[in-house]
């Protein structure tokens, strides 16, 4: 059962992460959950060990661990998007 509840909210977390970013209308569902679980995972090593939280793939599901998840998975597609303009502009 944990592992369902993780695919809905990584899913959940990259389709908000998504509309953030304005890539809403270019990714389908599966690409909203692989940005939401790369981008827990992201903010995992990164944002976890500054702000003392745990993220959603060690399943902790708190307030704190959710938005780590959220900004790892906007940082992921910032990542994304930055190189993708620059491979149009080549």
């Amino acid at each position: 059962m944990g592992f369902i509840l993780w695919l809905i909210v990584g899913g959940v977390l990259g389709w908000v992460a998504s509309m953030i970013m304005g890539t809403n209308d270019k990714q389908g569902i599966f690409l909203n959950v692989v940005v939401g679980i790369v981008g827990a995972f992201i903010g995992g090593l990164l944002l976890a060990p500054l702000f003392g939280t745990g993220t959603i793939n060690a399943g902790d599901f708190s307030i704190g661990s959710l938005l780590v998840s959220l900004v790892g998975a906007v940082i992921l597609l910032a990542i994304v998007n930055f190189f993708r303009k620059r491979r149009r502009r080549v």
